[in-house]
């Protein structure tokens, strides 16, 4: 593969890990199911909660509590590429999040949750998608309300 494909693959996935949080913290949960191939996964192993396919990713996601606020900070994404089509990565993340939002600042508190996704990617039709992606979580609490 050719240096630069090489690093606009890795850019691409690097941004879907990126675009992911954007979507669930401000205010589009629903569209993350538009970041995976059809029969893409989400999956918390820990939690016992497996998501297949973009319909239930899209219901999934989007049943997201309206009054919730949210922000979580990714940092530490290394994409591999293992074929001209396909990838890996493991990025780290931490959620601070409230529910009962109504407006205004929330007094900051810790995050309620730190740890990292293993994802997978494969690009369909010139286009990179996320096929899996796991969550691993060693820290986590209950969600505070604001």
């Amino acid at each position: 593969m050719d240096p630069l494909e090489h690093l606009l693959a890795e850019r691409a996935c690097e941004r879907l890990v990126i675009d992911f949080v954007h979507r669930l913290d401000l205010g589009r949960p629903a569209s993350v199911a538009e970041l995976f191939t059809e029969d893409g996964s989400w999956e918390w192993p820990a939690g016992d909660r497996l998501v297949k396919g973009r319909a239930a990713l899209r219901d999934y996601f989007g049943s997201r509590p309206a009054d919730r606020l949210s922000r979580r900070l990714m940092s530490n994404v290394l994409v591999t590429l293992t074929t001209p089509d396909t990838a890996h990565a493991t990025s780290y993340f931490s959620t601070h999040r409230v529910d009962g939002y109504e407006g205004g600042i929330v007094p900051a508190g810790p995050p309620v949750q730190v740890g990292h996704y293993e994802d997978t990617f494969r690009r369909v039709d010139g286009d990179w998608l996320l096929t899996t992606r796991v969550l691993h979580l060693p820290f986590g609490g209950p969600t505070p309300r604001a």
